[in-house]
């Protein structure tokens, strides 16, 4: 038994407690665009203090929101979605979750690709949003190695350069040093072989990347788009489904650049809405899947599921 066959055995006998104490988590949405099936594959949930997201907006009209929505004001839990686009021979992750050393409540990527025909051999591509733990800190497994070897990574080259650049870690908030740790640790194992792109192009057929700046400098989402039948990938450029699409010119706490952060959520809400797109969200609920309705000066999010 070789060490990737091992690391196999071990997820399958650990795989089901965690499937059973995480069940709700672990629902699956999915959709047809044109030849190819998008789904959704749960890595989990989140819990982050309440503070972070409310304590900086308008308390009138956030009491409103939270009323509406009956949200927590001590935390949020928001679920972590991560997208899987099969299309003949690709099979296409749109990140790679939380990895076991982030936090207990997720990194279960691989727990959740169990109930599904795929290893991770069989994995042909990832395509990363961003470089945040909860997406990229699945990349490697218990030796080090690239997760899902047989795959291309690509990143846009923004991101690339901003978390691989050996000033960054003196630069950004205390809070964050070790985002910048985990991110240039973890991506110097792929330097050598990741493809990196820009705004505007296409990466792989019918896949059109859309700089969403802001909640990291150099945040991507993407398009996926066969003939009159799309979805856009949004990453964390919308992470949640009242705040973000009620005021998305309200600042996010969580956005490195809150106003350019707000910029790009507003002006992709405007997109998906126009284009009567899907939409997939990494922190969004029941699957993440869904659309955006226009009303008045602000949005709402239709669940697909």
């Amino acid at each position: 038994m070789d060490r990737r066959d091992f690391l196999k055995s071990t997820a399958a006998l650990t795989g089901g407690l965690a499937l059973n104490a995480l069940a709700p988590s672990f629902a699956k949405a999915s959709l047809t665009i044109g030849s190819a099936t998008l789904s959704t594959l749960s890595d989990g949930f989140l819990t982050l203090p309440g503070t972070m997201a409310y304590n900086h907006l308008p308390e009138k009209e956030l009491q409103t929101i939270i009323k509406t929505y009956k949200l927590d004001r001590t935390r949020i839990t928001p679920d972590c979605n991560i997208t899987l686009l099969q299309d003949g021979p690709r099979n296409i992750l749109f990140d790679v979750g939380a990895g076991p050393n982030f936090m207990p409540s997720a990194g279960k990527l691989l727990q959740t690709l169990q109930t599904t025909s795929l290893t991770p051999d069989d994995i042909t591509h990832v395509i990363f949003t961003h470089a945040h733990p909860d997406h990229l800190w699945g990349l490697l497994d218990d030796f080090d190695d690239p997760l899902f070897p047989n795959a291309t990574y690509l990143m846009g080259k923004s991101e690339w350069d901003y978390w691989m650049h050996p000033q960054t870690v003196n630069s950004i908030i205390p809070s964050r040093q070790s985002f910048a740790v985990g991110a240039k640790n973890r991506l110097e194992t792929l330097q050598d072989s990741i493809l990196l792109f820009k705004d505007g192009e296409e990466i792989l057929p019918n896949i059109a990347a859309h700089a969403c700046f802001g909640h990291t400098p150099g945040h991507m989402a993407f398009e996926i788009r066969q003939n009159a039948q799309s979805a856009m990938i949004v990453g964390d450029a919308i992470g949640n489904h009242h705040i973000a699409f009620e005021k998305p010119d309200w600042h996010s706490g969580s956005d490195q650049d809150r106003d350019m952060g707000a910029k790009s959520r507003t002006r992709l809400l405007d997109k998906i809405a126009t284009d009567n797109s899907h939409l997939v969200g990494f922190h969004l609920p029941n699957g993440g899947i869904g659309r955006c309705q226009r009303k008045n000066n602000s949005y709402h999010f239709i669940s697909k599921a």
